[in-house]
């Protein structure tokens, strides 16, 4: 049997939803694991995790909130969102599968230069001094500085693993925009069905 009635597309919707909460309810957890190990202490990069999960929590209430109470105007505004959110994320899924070694050497470089705090981090979690080349006369963080003078640069490291880690993100952020253009689609069909329990006569 074909899954099309009201309580099926009712019951989807909310299991997407709540699919969506327990991930933003994981990357707010994840933000608070890495500050109190003390792994990451940059601000900028914590309030952005943050931020998106509060964003992805906001979008799955409202979608849920519209899903039980089959709420068009709800509904509508977190149709809307849900495909831009998909249009940016498949974009941006799509330039991460698809960089280069070269491409991403100069986009670890551009993060390099612009994040100091998350710099230290980097630094001392890799046990590593600069980026291709370190000044003796700066200061770092790493253990490897403090036992010997000869710490190796962090670019080679991080290049060692940014494909991988790309490749990673890249391919969840993939999956989870198939998953938002399903969502689309189930509310879509979902807002143009009639409750079978409400007036048959009432407009919706």
């Amino acid at each position: 049997m074909v899954c099309g009635g009201f309580a099926c597309s009712k019951n989807c919707l909310c299991a997407l939803n709540l699919l969506y909460t327990l991930v933003s309810l994981l990357l707010i957890g994840i933000a608070a694991w890495g500050i109190g190990f003390g792994l990451i202490s940059s601000l900028r990069v914590v309030g952005v995790v943050i931020a998106v999960g509060i964003f992805l929590f906001l979008i799955a209430l409202v979608g849920l909130i519209g899903a039980v109470k089959h709420h068009q105007v709800l509904l509508f505004f977190y149709m809307i969102i849900l495909l831009l959110v998909f249009i940016v994320q498949f974009s941006v899924s799509c330039a991460c599968l698809a960089l280069n070694q070269d491409q991403q050497g100069q986009l670890l470089e551009v993060g390099w230069n612009n994040t100091a705090s998350a710099r230290n981090d980097i630094q001392r979690n890799l046990n590593c001094c600069g980026f291709r080349s370190f000044n003796p006369n700066g200061t770092c963080p790493a253990s490897c500085i403090k036992s010997s003078h000869s710490c190796l640069p962090c670019a080679p490291i991080i290049g060692k693993y940014a494909g991988e880690v790309l490749r990673f993100v890249g391919g969840i952020g993939l999956f989870f925009s198939f998953t938002e253009i399903l969502g689309v689609w189930l509310t879509y069909r979902y807002r143009n069905q009639k409750d079978p329990r409400a007036n048959p006569s009432a407009f919706l």
